[in-house]
């Protein structure tokens, strides 16, 4: 990979988001957001539809007007200055690549209306082909590529530009499940080649998983958690987190009836709902008794759906797995439980 454009691209920025919020109308799309993407993190923002991350991210680009709040990217407020003029670059669900240009023409053409030097334009589309493996398509046009190749083609031609911040709005949504799995690596491997700052947009909680160095969590427009994969999985704020991270997701039962059926002695003061992951529950001779009713045989692992006198459990087995219809014994990891309240708050 060529020394200049791994330099270029490892001058990042912070991103800070001061309060940031987004109305239409009456709606509220976006609360009043207020945190830091640091330079060089890869900071994935994730929620169901709706619940405003594609908003803040067309937002922090300057695509969308904020309702109130600044946005300042390296200590620089950019909140009222033109997307051109932030130095960011976004590469969209849609490859939006030019149909009758080349993957050179489409590589350089945003350098081109910038009136970069020919040299300069054609050092950087080298750079970038050689960092992405297409060296060997830049004759082609975007109807003669995989998908894979074109999703390849968009990020490139955000690469070349070396802005302070990458923005990615859902890039790998319009792929097949492989290719998606294919991309995710490759996403990966480049941000920890160039060190860049990226902000990455997804509804998927295995990417959020397997890229980010933080997640952020959103519910309607709210902050729910930012943290690390580990401690939103370990330690979520609430029961949305809770469910929303973790595949398969976390079992939820009422904590009066785990008491009732013995599966504890205790209950903490004010837990309502208890949080118990699937690896939190271990096969054992002589467990609490139940019913295999369903088995998912996924290779390397199975997911073992029990009915233990009326409460239904997943657990996630790696080898053994039993057989639909058995009685097993089990017990649950009593560390590895997690409380909630009746606001759906952890304890």
């Amino acid at each position: 990979m060529p020394l200049r454009l791994c330099e270029s691209a490892r001058s990042m920025a912070t991103v800070t988001l001061d309060g940031v919020g987004k109305d239409h109308g009456k709606a509220q799309i976006l609360g009043s957001l207020s945190f830091e993407i640091a330079d060089g993190e890869l900071l994935v923002l994730v929620g169901p539809s709706g619940c405003g991350k594609s908003t803040l991210l067309r937002c922090i680009a300057g695509l969308d007007e904020l309702s109130r709040g600044r946005i300042l990217v390296d200590g620089r407020d950019v909140t009222q200055a033109a997307p051109r003029d932030r130095d960011l670059a976004m590469v969209f669900q849609n490859y939006a690549l030019y149909p009758h240009l080349t993957v050179r023409e489409n590589l350089a053409f945003g350098l081109k209306m910038r009136k970069m030097p020919a040299a300069e334009i054609a050092q950087r589309v080298n750079d970038v082909a050689l960092l992405l493996g297409l060296e060997t398509l830049l004759e082609r046009t975007p109807q003669k590529l995989s998908g894979g190749q074109c999703q390849r083609v968009a990020i490139g031609r955000a690469l070349v530009r070396t802005p302070k911040a990458f923005l990615f709005d859902e890039p790998l949504s319009n792929l097949d499940a492989a290719l998606r799995t294919q991309m995710r690596v490759e996403l990966k491997r480049l941000h920890q080649r160039l060190g860049a700052t990226m902000i990455y947009v997804t509804h998927d909680q295995v990417e959020a998983m397997t890229l980010a160095d933080r997640i952020a969590v959103l519910r309607q427009g709210v902050l729910q958690q930012l943290g690390t994969p580990t401690e939103l999985y370990e330690r979520p704020n609430n029961l949305f987190v809770a469910r929303f991270l973790g595949t398969p997701e976390i079992n939820v039962v009422d904590g009066k009836e785990l008491m009732q059926k013995q599966f504890m002695a205790t209950l903490p003061d004010r837990a309502v709902k208890v949080g118990i992951r699937p690896e939190s529950i271990h096969f054992v001779a002589d467990g609490k008794p139940a019913r295999v009713d369903l088995l998912e045989q996924l290779g390397w692992e199975s997911l073992v759906h029990l009915d233990c006198d009326g409460v239904r459990l997943v657990a996630r087995v790696s080898a053994n797995a039993p057989t639909v219809g058995a009685t097993v014994g089990f017990k649950i990891d009593d560390r590895a439980l997690h409380y909630f309240d009746r606001d759906e708050k952890r304890l």
